[in-house]
């Protein structure tokens, strides 16, 4: 049955059955006009209903930043951009096992004692379970308040008679909807359920930190919509091997992204290292072939980090290249560039580049410190002691200078390093006490370097 069509007074908004010379509701005449469809389409469209107007405000209006709670832990106020901001969704990613409920343990705990309402919801583990590790950790005096559910509406049930400040849903693949006839952890479950927790968050005014598995290309499992929902995404990254745990915000609406806590992974939990450059320098003996410092960027914070390269002659026909901690198709490029420009063969010779501590690298300024660790390999040749490498390196094999170079030296000089080989052209401090010999190419530096060109 076709619907009947609906009037409007352009006056006053008032709505109409019909059309007539006269508002009853104003009393202007000649002011009501037939209302258009919102959308023309079949039967899912929004037709002719219309809503009520928003409010509209110009680029001028100043707003108040967004209050904010500190957790108590440096590295991870950090990462959030300066604390827990209300009625935020945050999403936490990480491999099984790699600490994601012992750091959102500490941090329930540490947030419940600065008087923020906390309830922990566990969909993995018993309540039980959950009391044994704060008492591992030394948490059991917290305030948290537990339970261990999967039910949807439950849980929501629960949180809107509770009205807790920050609320933990770990995970958020166990988490299932009774309305999504799918099994939990299914992608229409999964997206349901973080609809649900986001859109509760907003209206209630709660903060909700959601736990995601990742898949084994480390992307979260599940929907990619689920992280447009939420307004953070933060990865939880480090190698099993390494005590060393790298919370990294790949997304943040109310902070930069890229930014990174580093964490150490000991008997008593997670504690946060507040001068990761030590921390990832302090295994490093004195200068060999293969081993380069590179001044990175994370974020805001300047990182140092070695890298570790080892070329030895390939007994197959088909030389190896395996990297950890960096991009596998930049060192291709690398490779490339010093053969094509440099005149560096790296024919029938395996190549193994590593990022030592278990640290991820992404910029590309480290280009420079990769070449110069492979031609200290290559070559059998140590780097000066005390030396420092950053740089982006061309198809072109010029140099392109590194942001923030202030910020990588004076990082470097705080550390005891005394030497900085950088691309021309970057910002350098006359005054830091720290020599920058500067390169317009590639050619030139593994001439001043190694001694050949």
């Amino acid at each position: 049955m076709a619907k009947s069509p609906s009037f409007t007074c352009t006056a006053c908004g008032a709505t109409h059955t019909k059309w007539s010379g006269r508002c009853d509701a104003c009393g202007d005449w000649n002011t009501i006009v037939e209302d258009a469809g919102l959308s023309a389409g079949g039967k899912k469209s929004l037709g002719a209903n219309r809503g009520s107007a928003i409010q509209l405000t110009d680029l001028q209006t100043e707003e108040s930043p967004p209050p904010r709670t500190h957790s108590g832990i440096d590295e991870l106020d950090r990462v959030l951009g300066g604390g827990l901001v209300p009625a935020s969704a945050l999403l936490v990613g990480g491999d099984p096992g790699i600490g994601k409920s012992t750091l959102l343990l500490q941090a329930a705990a540490e947030f419940a004692r600065a008087g923020v309402k906390t309830i922990y919801v566990s969909g993995e583990e018993a309540t039980a379970q959950v009391r044994m590790r704060a008492k591992r950790l030394g948490l059991s005096d917290a305030p948290v308040q537990l339970a261990s559910e999967t039910n949807l509406r439950n849980i929501l049930t629960t949180l809107e008679a509770e009205k807790p400040g920050l609320a933990i849903i770990d995970s958020i693949q166990t988490m299932w909807s009774d309305t999504v006839d799918s099994a939990p952890g299914s992608v229409s479950q999964v997206r349901s359920a973080a609809h649900e927790l986001t859109t509760f968050a907003k209206r209630k005014g709660v903060s909700v930190i959601l736990v995601g598995h990742v898949t084994k290309d480390g992307q979260i499992a599940g929907p990619r919509v689920v992280e447009h929902m939420v307004d953070t995404v933060l990865y939880f990254e480090g190698e099993r091997g390494h005590q060393f745990r790298i919370l990294r915000a790949v997304k943040n609406r109310f902070g930069p992204a890229d930014e990174i806590g580093v964490f150490e992974m000991t008997g008593r939990g997670l504690e946060q290292v507040t001068n990761p450059s030590a921390l990832f320098l302090s295994e490093r003996g004195k200068p060999s072939a293969g081993s380069v410092v590179f001044a990175g960027i994370e974020g805001t914070r300047p990182v140092l980090v070695e890298l570790q390269a080892l070329v030895a002659p390939s007994p197959h026909s088909q030389p190896r290249r395996t990297v950890v901690g960096w991009d596998g198709g930049r060192l291709a490029m690398i490779l490339a560039v010093l053969e094509a420009r440099c005149g560096i063969p790296f024919a029938g010779l395996d190549v193994y580049l590593n990022v030592a501590g278990g640290m991820k690298i992404s910029e590309p300024a480290a280009d420079l410190a990769v070449a110069a660790a492979l031609l200290s390999a290559r070559e059998d040749a140590a780097l000066p002691e005390g030396a420092v490498v950053f740089g982006e390196i061309s198809l072109s094999g010029a140099l392109r200078p590194a942001p923030q170079t202030e910020n990588r030296l004076k990082e470097a000089q705080k550390l005891g390093f005394t030497t900085a080989l950088a691309p021309a052209g970057g910002k350098a401090i006359e005054t830091s006490g720290i020599k920058v010999q500067q390169m317009h190419d590639l050619t030139s530096f593994v001439g001043e370097v190694f001694g050949a060109g």
